[in-house]
């Protein structure tokens, strides 16, 4: 299964994306759902506040084959910072608005 992830654009200072990356390669956290064999096709921000790019965001990995979108834990939880995103569950009711009826959406990752 090929995933994307869509991240918090603030927090990309303080998080590389390893635990989205383990827990992909270890099918944990949220990933565990999925079927088979997953391949990273893409990892991306939102576009910034106030996560109205989520949209574009979400159809650019598509194109490029995704078949899960997986929103980041920093979105929700709010990790590493402890600040979640004030505009994550009207972003992912977008996104799933959208997309939901193509593709897999994970609200959280790790």
């Amino acid at each position: 299964m090929k995933v994307g992830i869509i991240r918090c654009m603030q927090t990309e200072d303080y998080c590389p994306g390893t635990a989205d990356f383990l827990a992909i390669r270890n099918k944990s956290g949220a990933f565990a759902q999925l079927d088979g064999d997953l391949e990273l096709v893409g990892f991306t921000n939102c576009g910034g506040c106030p996560g109205k790019r989520s949209l574009l965001k979400a159809k650019l990995l598509i194109d490029r084959g995704a078949e899960t979108i997986a929103f980041a834990s920093c979105i929700k939880k709010g990790s590493p910072m402890g600040y979640p995103c004030p505009f994550a569950h009207k972003m992912i009711s977008m996104v799933k608005e959208k997309f939901g009826n193509q593709v897999i959406i994970l609200e959280e990752s790790h």
